[in-house]
């Protein structure tokens, strides 16, 4: 492994073109049979888009929003996908026809959803109305007429956790291996919530607005005990020069915190690789940067706004990056023949 003096020459990225507006958050799905993967990405001009996850291939765009999409997500059985948006709802759809299943109504702006790890009828959601959802969809089966006829649930039947602890508006959800946390970051507030309660159980203010917040995971065909998180997932956030991580089943031990030399937009975390990359504020660059030391790894530069958003693959061999100026890039991150590369250096200083 080079240091950061002699970095090793980069893979060139693929470059996935189509929106028409900013690309504010990326996200995978879990590995399937074959290892077949698929990538969502929310975008500003409100059409988001499913691809293969190895190629960046465009499968289809889920249209119904009526403003911009700031989340998407796709659920661990990859059946369907969850987006949040400004037009009041979280929508989701079926993955394989494209299909409107549920029109989750809210009051205002919607920023997040979140799946359970491994539960694919039930979603989180949260946003401007500075309230913690969950949606129960196995409690309304879709209607046999799809995408004429979708399901529309009220806020009503959705029950809210953490009542009037959150002063700001929710910009992210992730839902710990252990099903009954959820962890919210709001404002420059990370809140862990006990499910069975409903309870707030612990509440952790950063140094700056959280920019950026996952939990980051490798398929279990992939993961070992020598990973970062010991072989469970990891929860990475950013807030103003600080990448900070936690780990366990309830995603709450704390592991690492680097303060770096530049404000960051966005952090994923290679737990196999052992390094981390941020996308810089201000600025269009990625920085690689060694789990072990802090040391800077690599640049890549390509880009032409911030990166809001960093996703690893789920067999850890790719990753891709989601940026103001409306694509998306996926680097490289293993040796030899992987997707649509052929051969040479991955995409950053790992071996």
């Amino acid at each position: 492994m080079g240091d950061a003096s002699t970095p090793r020459p980069s893979c060139v990225p693929l470059t996935c073109h189509g929106h028409s507006r900013p690309v504010p958050h990326i996200s995978f799905s879990p590995l399937e049979n074959q290892d077949i993967y698929y990538m969502i990405s929310a975008c500003k001009d409100g059409n988001p888009m499913l691809r293969d996850g190895q190629t960046g291939d465009w499968i289809g765009t889920f249209l119904g929003h009526k403003g911009a999409v700031w989340q998407g997500r796709l659920s661990p059985d990859a059946t369907t996908a969850a987006t949040a948006s400004a037009d009041f709802t979280a929508k989701v759809w079926d993955t394989h026809t494209g299909e409107l299943l549920y029109v989750l109504q809210h009051d205002h702006i919607v920023r997040a959803v979140a799946y359970p790890f491994d539960q694919s009828r039930m979603l989180a959601t949260g946003g401007f109305e500075k309230k913690l959802r969950i949606f129960d969809l196995q409690e309304q089966p879709p209607t046999s007429e799809g995408a004429a006829s979708p399901v529309t649930i009220p806020t009503s039947q959705a029950f809210e956790i953490g009542e009037g602890v959150h002063t700001q508006p929710i910009k992210f959800i992730v839902w710990a291996k252990d099903p009954s946390v959820l962890i919210t970051a709001s404002g420059d507030t990370l809140r862990w919530f006990d499910l069975p309660t409903r309870q707030c159980t612990r509440a952790i203010k950063l140094e700056a607005e959280i920019k950026s917040c996952e939990l980051v995971s490798l398929a279990p065909s992939h993961s070992s005990p020598t990973d970062i998180g010991g072989g469970q997932p990891v929860l990475a956030v950013a807030a103003g020069k600080t990448a900070c991580f936690w780990g366990g089943l309830k995603a709450q031990d704390e592991l690492k915190q680097f303060k770096l030399p530049h404000g960051i937009a966005s952090v994923g975390l290679d737990l196999k690789g052992r390094k981390f990359v941020v996308g810089e504020e201000p600025g269009t660059w990625a920085h690689v940067y060694s789990w072990e030391d802090g040391k800077e790894l690599d640049v890549h530069k390509g880009h032409h706004g911030p990166i809001w958003s960093i996703a690893f693959s789920p067999d850890g061999n790719l990753y891709a990056t989601g940026s103001e100026d409306g694509t998306i890039k996926m680097w490289k991150n293993c040796e030899g023949f992987y997707g649509l590369w052929r051969g040479g250096a991955p995409g950053s200083s790992a071996d």
